[in-house]
């Protein structure tokens, strides 16, 4: 059985489009758990109307780790609120993938949800870097994120100190432990809210200065790096829109 753990903070525009993609599934053998950090909108209303347990959450790490700890599941998913899975066989096919090759953690290259090219150069660029790095240093983005459960407790979860790239420290520390890849079944479509909210050219210094920190100092445990969490106040992206 799947577990799909979302944490969320204020997403009440974007939530709706991932949990209809999940209900559209064909492989329905999966428990949906939102872990909501006290949002003031409809999120935990629109998350029970779609049948999804509702944990109280946090930030992204401890949501995770909270949504984690009462997921019932083997294998666990955790999505951000702005993805949305873009195939009915998503599910199916990376979760038997994932059995397949034997992981005990995974992510899924990735493509935004976007028409402008520089969006898709960005993206692939990003997929490439994890493809090069994936057998020394494994990185995978927080919003599509594959562990056995069993893998996530034996590493202690996600580390709710680190402000910024926990996501990378979480799979680098199950590759040490386990099998770590990158499925080809499918790709995760995202937003690029963060993009237009805080600037390509900016977003790209950013998680290059992230990289050579973790590479030279570890993980990111001051707020050297800024990082915001949830909605912030755009509307959905007009892909996601046309998919409603």
């Amino acid at each position: 059985m799947l577990s799909i753990v979302i944490p969320t903070y204020n997403e009440e525009k974007y939530l709706p489009f991932l949990l209809r993609s999940i209900r559209a599934q064909t492989d329905r053998d999966c428990e949906i758990i939102v872990a909501d950090n006290r949002s003031t909108d409809r999120t935990r209303e629109i998350a029970g109307q779609f049948g999804a347990q509702v944990v109280d959450g946090g930030m992204p790490s401890g949501g995770r780790n909270r949504g984690a700890a009462v997921a019932n599941g083997d294998v666990v998913l955790f999505l951000d609120a702005d993805v949305i899975l873009p195939d009915p066989k998503f599910i199916e096919d990376t979760v038997a993938e994932f059995r397949r090759r034997g992981l005990g953690a995974a992510t899924c290259r990735v493509e935004p949800l976007s028409d402008r090219r520089v969006d898709h150069y960005l993206h692939e660029a990003f997929n490439y870097f994890m493809w090069v790095t994936s057998a020394v240093y494994p990185h995978a983005p927080g919003f599509c994120i594959f562990a056995r459960k069993d893998l996530h407790e034996r590493i202690g979860g996600f580390d709710e100190e680190v402000k910024l790239a926990e996501d990378h420290d979480y799979v680098e520390r199950a590759g040490k432990v386990a099998k770590f890849g990158i499925l080809k079944s499918h790709k995760i479509p995202v937003s690029v809210r963060r993009l237009d909210r805080d600037g390509r050219l900016k977003t790209a210094f950013k998680y290059a200065a992230a990289e050579l920190h973790l590479r030279t100092r570890g993980p990111i445990k001051t707020d050297l790096f800024r990082y915001g969490f949830g909605h912030d106040g755009s509307e959905p992206d007009e892909d996601r829109k046309a998919g409603e």
